[in-house]
């Protein structure tokens, strides 16, 4: 599970840092509001715990962008306060979860498990962008025709599909795809982004997975194909 950590005071950032790591989950921090957004945009994540008060931008303006650009990782917000105002605002904005400062550690590991648990458990049964749909139960690509796709195929699909409007590394693609294959490398994620293009243009769909080798890829409607 790779997780982003946004918290601004130091030590309690490096302290859950430790934590999280120590209990096997991928961590990446930011120590402000506009890192922690410019970090969501570039890189997918299975789960973000986003601090309420933080300089240059706050948790609740970062959860509200990344809703509006449909960006579903599930959060857990973190805040000095105890005011039910705060609580709400969060739920509101499309928070998972919150939890007040100071908390223990063994409550946030309960509470990060919980909201991954729920991101697997609730998973959409489909997934579309333009004229695809993605049919996460029987792994079916639908457009104008069907086409039943192989797991590989299906699971860099299904991240494009939760990232619409981002453009993904290859090596985010390969932490997220191929994060136990220790044989993967960039040529592999280019292969399945062709399979991918292949299989697109067999159902008729006018969506194609645009970038470079060894670079970024990204969906588009319409799009030239790699």
């Amino acid at each position: 599970m790779k997780l982003l950590l946004a918290e601004d005071t130091q030590d309690l950032n490096r302290a859950v840092c430790a934590i999280l790591q120590h209990e096997g989950y991928e961590v990446d921090t930011a120590f402000d509001g506009e890192e922690a957004l410019e970090m969501l945009l570039q890189s997918g994540y299975d789960g973000v715990i986003l601090d309420i008060m933080m300089p240059k931008r706050d948790g609740l303006s970062v959860l509200s962008e990344m809703r509006r650009r449909h960006i579903l990782t599930p959060v857990l917000m973190l805040t000095a306060k105890a005011e039910i105002d705060d609580r709400v605002a969060g739920l509101d904005a499309g928070a998972d979860d919150y939890l007040p400062k100071p908390f223990a550690m063994k409550e946030l590991l309960a509470r990060v498990r919980s909201m991954t648990r729920r991101r697997n458990e609730y998973e959409p049964a489909e997934l579309r962008f333009a004229d695809i749909v993605l049919y996460t139960g029987d792994m079916a690509l639908t457009a104008g025709n069907t086409v039943r796709l192989c797991v590989k195929e299906f699971e860099l699909l299904q991240t494009f599909l939760s990232n619409p409007d981002k453009s993904l590394s290859t090596e985010t693609l390969l932490e997220r795809v191929w994060r136990n294959d220790d044989g993967a490398a960039a040529d592999t994620v280019w292969l399945y982004v062709s399979y991918l293009n292949g299989k697109l243009r067999s159902v008729g769909s006018r969506v194609r997975i645009t970038g470079k080798r060894g670079e970024a890829f990204g969906l588009a409607d319409g799009g030239e194909t790699v």
